[in-house]
């Protein structure tokens, strides 16, 4: 078997959701390939609709189910487990495929000896295969033979693992898989993997249609996604040291868990959560401390990190409470100003 597409459905029989990803799949171009479709415990029509396509598709189709919601990484773990292929894929189950997309990557791989391929992804908000505004993924200084200089590019920013397909035996033989039970997964997974590959190469076209819609998981915030974050990136800091990355890549690792778990999550929970709590925001601060507590001399914060932000960040670390004060008066003051526009 040549290649595995993992794709993990939960409650996306909705709209036609699931039947535009999953046709996108059986039409793609190549021949050898093989659908793992892991319904992880969906309470809507959603594995009715996977036990269809793998009546009508049985060369192509072969779904997994369990009683247990294991949220995203769970379910591509189950399918890791079981996938035949030469090479892994990974599909959400809400978006979808150019025909030609995993066609046009395994040649990439084919034609260079690469042993992780990308491509670049649009935004779409309707099922269409019209391209939307094109996002570029990964660029071509991440590309080659993967040296240390690269290794260290492809952590700090691995971009997404959909547009990308994987030689199966680097996952196998590394142990690689995804954290369970938690939003966010590829954050971790990401970096990590991208370690144990020798060579990345990229198809420069948006071949991956990424579909914005109100239930995608970015698209509204909670403190629990936002602790899902933070478990991403402890998880990836507690991995990065069992396997013996954490003093090589440090300055790296510093910054992603600095940036990921504490900058991002931080203020998308102020300007997205309707009652920010003053504990979760010293939470936050406490949890980069205890673990990188020079975080703010590191250069890629020096370098990357808006100075807006970093002055906001400065003044938590003197306090708390007149962080927290003067952030909620900028946003009360943004919003009076926002109205007087629209009026």
């Amino acid at each position: 078997m040549w290649l595995s597409i993992i794709v993990p459905v939960y409650n996306m029989a909705a709209d036609g959701k699931l039947n535009y990803c999953m046709d996108s799949l059986i039409n793609q171009t190549i021949s050898d390939y093989e659908i793992i479709a892991v319904d992880d415990a969906s309470t809507d029509e959603s594995l009715k609709v996977l036990r269809e396509y793998e009546r009508k598709y049985p060369e192509k189709v072969r779904v997994i189910t369990y009683p247990v919601n294991k949220r995203q990484g769970g379910a591509k773990n189950e399918g890791l487990r079981a996938a035949l292929g030469e090479w892994i894929g990974f599909m959400d189950s809400d978006d979808w495929a150019a025909p030609t997309f995993y066609e046009k990557l395994l040649k990439k791989a084919e034609e260079t000896g690469a042993d992780m391929v990308g491509c670049d992804y649009c935004l779409v908000r309707e099922h269409t295969f019209s391209v939307g505004k094109v996002v570029q993924n990964n660029y071509q200084g991440q590309t080659g033979v993967l040296d240390e200089e690269r290794h260290r590019l492809l952590f700090l920013r691995p971009g997404s693992m959909v547009i990308k397909i994987y030689k199966g035996d680097v996952i196998r033989e590394n142990g690689l898989m995804f954290p369970e039970g938690i939003f966010y997964e590829d954050n971790c997974a990401g970096s990590l993997w991208s370690l144990y590959f020798k060579r990345f190469e990229k198809v420069e076209e948006p071949l991956y249609y990424y579909y914005q819609h109100d239930l995608s998981t970015v698209h509204y915030i909670t403190e629990e996604k936002c602790r899902h974050r933070m478990k991403a990136m402890t998880l990836l800091d507690d991995a990065c040291k069992k396997r013996g990355f954490a003093e090589k890549y440090h300055e790296e690792l510093e910054y992603r868990f600095a940036e990921l778990y504490y900058v991002i999550t931080l203020f998308s929970y102020l300007q997205g959560v309707k009652r920010p709590r003053l504990a979760f925001v010293k939470e936050l601060r406490k949890g980069v401390t205890e673990r990188f507590p020079e975080f703010e001399k590191n250069s890629y914060y020096v370098s990357y990190t808006g100075r807006e932000e970093k002055k906001l960040i400065a003044m938590q670390g003197k306090s708390d409470l007149l962080f927290f004060w003067y952030y909620g008066l900028k946003q009360r003051v943004r919003k009076c100003k926002r109205r007087l526009q629209n009026r």
